[in-house]
């Protein structure tokens, strides 16, 4: 059987490649991927898959008569606060999809949020008709509990994704990595008071910083503005999703305003530190019980910020049994995947 795999995948963005490995990874053998990817091209060579054009409309069509299952895969898409446009995109493929009668698979999902009353009705009439249904976060299963819609809930796929190894490993001395992204609440001034309180946490920790641009075009240039500013730092750069995994297995405390980027750091046992844009990433923090603040909410002196941090530097890791279990919790998508 073919599976049409749907997601913001060739996109360039790092925690929307790691779902997509996960998702290969948990694939049963007995369905043949087919992606839907923004570069065809580049998700042929990393994946080793066949892959088709996201933005085509004949390739889309194409694609859904030749496949039998159709598996919307993962991440924070149905939603209308950064894009409205998102989840008409998304609803209108499973939509279409259930019409030419494929499976439909609701796969790893983090719904909301959506403000929008025609979006909601859309997320809520698609949902209804999907076979099956697995969510990441309880927030995502109310909503559809308050919808009459069943959903399994599990954590997020990454937690199981397999580590790639890197051609130059790191240095064994313990890092502190940064995960950041352009948007309206970091502003100049945040900015600049988070560097200058990353450079007092290096001068009392003496960690080397690793700078990790999640998304190529996004991040990079923000990364490399903090990497000249800050001593014994790099930006990492990576071509397969599961190199990132990597790069936190040495790193003792995560900065990170990426949910992926928290994710993984928390799966290779790093303290984490949140800066939350999202309520995705502030779910996270609560659910772990990890330290974090809201953009809007950081202190304003860098020296708060610099105590704060040095206390999570201090603090315990997450228990490895707990990683371990989250880790099997997983398994509930990929039961799911099972036809």
């Amino acid at each position: 059987m073919r599976a049409l795999l749907c997601g913001y995948y060739g996109e360039g963005n790092g925690g929307d490649e790691a779902l997509l490995a996960a998702l290969l990874q948990l694939l049963p053998p007995t369905l043949e991927p087919l992606v839907l990817s923004g570069n065809p091209a580049a998700t042929q060579a990393c994946y080793g898959v066949e892959a088709c054009d996201r933005r085509s409309g004949m390739a889309v069509w194409q694609a859904l008569r030749r496949s039998d299952v159709f598996i919307f895969g993962g991440g924070s898409l149905i939603q209308d606060v950064t894009s409205w446009t998102s989840p008409l995109y998304y609803c209108g493929l499973m939509g279409l999809a259930q019409q030419l009668g494929l499976k439909t698979i609701a796969w790893a999902q983090g719904i909301g949020p959506l403000q929008r009353k025609r979006t909601r009705w859309l997320a809520r009439k698609t949902f209804q008709h999907c076979d099956r249904i697995t969510v990441r976060d309880r927030g995502s299963a109310a909503l559809l509990e308050d919808w009459g819609i069943a959903a399994a809930i599990a954590p997020d796929p990454v937690w199981a994704l397999d580590p790639l190894p890197l051609d130059q490993p790191l240095s064994s001395q313990e890092a502190i990595a940064v995960c950041l992204r352009p948007h309206a609440d970091l502003t100049p001034e945040r900015s600049d008071s988070l560097k200058t309180a990353l450079i007092a946490l290096q001068a009392q920790t003496q960690a080397p910083v690793l700078l990790i641009p999640f998304h190529h075009q996004q991040d990079r240039p923000l990364a490399e503005d903090w990497a000249n500013a800050i001593p014994q730092s790099q930006v990492v750069d990576w071509q397969h999703p599961r190199q990132l995994l990597s790069y936190f297995q040495s790193v003792r405390l995560t900065i990170a305003m990426r949910f992926h980027g928290l994710v993984m750091a928390a799966a290779a046992g790093n303290r984490c530190f949140g800066l939350s844009y999202d309520p995705k990433v502030r779910r996270f923090l609560d659910a772990l019980e990890q330290a974090g603040w809201d953009l809007p909410d950081i202190p304003d002196t860098s020296e708060a910020i610099a105590a704060a941090w040095f206390q999570a530097w201090q603090a315990e890791p997450i228990r490895p049994e707990a990683i371990a279990d989250l880790r099997q919790q997983v398994d509930v998508h990929r039961q799911a995947l099972i036809i």
